[in-house]
């Protein structure tokens, strides 16, 4: 197919066309969403929040973040909880973390009850906060580890100490005197460090300080993908994949749909393009064949890759066609003018307008009617013809098919004088009380062929 099939008139023409068969295949995609909902258990996920006072940068979030979900926290989490049947490497897939604004960790737990996605996120935050205090403690420094009030009451005892040498000392240059004052140096000395230690301890005692904000809020509904999610993805996804075949089917379509094309494919020139009503649309089959109501159902018996008919301009105007078709015949093709028409097997459309033809031109030119099989094409030999005139309707052949139609003619002794490419219009409706004379044609036509592929 060219450029038309990006088109959204195409679209639509699908849409019309075969909108049975994409709401069964949409149904059918909704099913199978269905099943997988089905195999997949509902999942739920509750998530508990851990605030983090003091100053933290990024990188600090990200690293308490890791901490979190690591095995240390997850596997002391599945200790407490003792799931049956659960281990810490199966929660450790179900838990994540992320860092919110203002220092906040947001620890979220996924279970397949909402009460078990609840005691999830809890504990994994009850033991993050511990797991993160116990870190905070550690430290090799024994002044460090003794904590802040220690650190206090050693800064009271020295600055007592000093308060007490000071009083002692003699103001003059003895001896003792200079030791003294030496001696209260280096007690000013201590208590610098031990100041300097305890600013120090102040900021990591203050991040180990880490709060739960509460406990987790029980999950009122299924965690993504849900049953409906599924069901709608499912459904969505089969008609996608519907009309995406249909364009892509529409693309490698090597039949040939313009005039030009079939002229050079069987290499003669055209003489018109003539116009039959269009069909009504198929009605429901009769019997009990389970693969024609299958057909009927699907509408997979309508072609939707043709544009719409165009409507009628009245019989006059057809008439008008078949005539300067039969006028052309007459004009190029010398006495006593025969010829042999040949028509596709199969193509319904050609087949009617061969008949509006052989009624048109009224013996002159004398037309008969031939049926050629497009998969093994046989013409009969030459007789009294002048030539073969080949009518077919656009969209229905390739290239190939067409060209094997033109050698089976001139293997027959046949020229192909002309090409009568055949559409189909909407008719107007109209109530005579004879029968109308296209199906008159046609049914002169199907006799012709049944009875020797002659009209």
């Amino acid at each position: 197919m060219s450029d038309d099939t990006i088109r959204l008139v195409t679209i639509g023409r699908i849409l019309r066309r075969r909108w049975r068969l994409l709401a069964v295949l949409t149904v059918v995609g909704a099913l199978v969403g269905y099943g997988t909902s089905v195999l997949i258990p509902p999942r739920y996920t509750a998530s508990a929040s851990v605030l983090l006072p003091g100053q933290w940068d990024e990188r600090g979030l990200l690293t308490q973040v890791d901490i979190a979900t690591s095995s240390a926290v997850v596997d002391r989490a599945a200790a407490t909880l003792d799931w049956t049947g659960v281990s810490g490497g199966e929660l450790r897939d179900r838990v994540s973390a992320k860092a919110a604004d203002g220092n906040i960790i947001k620890i979220s737990g996924t279970a397949d009850t909402p009460e078990r996605a609840q005691q999830l996120s809890d504990q994994v935050a009850q033991q993050f906060v511990t797991f993160a205090a116990r870190l905070a403690g550690d430290s090799t420094d024994p002044d460090a580890a003794a904590g802040p009030e220690a650190l206090r009451q050693k800064v009271a005892q020295t600055n007592r100490r000093i308060t007490e040498l000071a009083n002692a000392a003699d103001p003059g240059q003895s001896v003792e005197s200079v030791q003294a004052r030496t001696e209260l140096e280096q007690l000013r000395t201590a208590l610098q460090e031990a100041m300097k230690k305890l600013d120090e301890a102040d900021p990591a005692t203050n991040k180990a300080n880490m709060v739960v904000m509460g406990p987790a809020a029980r999950p009122t509904g299924e965690a993504a993908p849900t049953r409906t999610q599924l069901i709608v993805a499912g459904a969505l996804l089969f008609f996608l994949l519907a009309l995406i075949g249909h364009l892509a089917a529409a693309r490698v379509n090597r039949r040939l749909r313009t005039e030009p094309e079939i002229a050079a494919a069987l290499g003669s020139a055209l003489l018109g393009t003539v116009d039959v009503p269009g069909e009504r649309p198929a009605h429901r089959p009769q019997g009990r064949d389970p693969r024609a109501w299958i057909r009927w159902l699907l509408d997979v018996d309508t072609r939707w890759d043709i544009p719409t008919p165009q409507p009628s301009g009245g019989e006059a105007g057809r008439q008008i066609r078949y005539r300067r078709v039969c006028a052309r015949l007459r004009d190029q093709l010398p006495a006593p003018r025969r010829l042999l028409v040949v028509v596709p097997d199969g193509d319904e459309i050609a087949r009617r307008a061969a008949g509006q033809l052989v009624a048109q031109a009224k013996n002159d030119p004398l037309l008969r009617v031939v049926g050629v099989s497009v998969s093994r094409p046989l013409v009969p030999d030459r007789d009294t013809e002048s030539g073969a005139l080949v009518v077919l309707s656009a969209g229905n052949w390739t290239a190939e098919e067409l060209a094997d139609i033109a050698e089976a003619c001139a293997d027959a002794g046949h020229e192909v004088v002309g090409i009568v490419v055949a559409g189909t219009i909407r008719a107007r409706p109209t109530r005579t009380a004879g029968r109308p004379a296209d199906e008159a044609t046609v049914a002169l036509a199907v006799r012709g062929h049944a009875t020797g592929g002659s009209v």
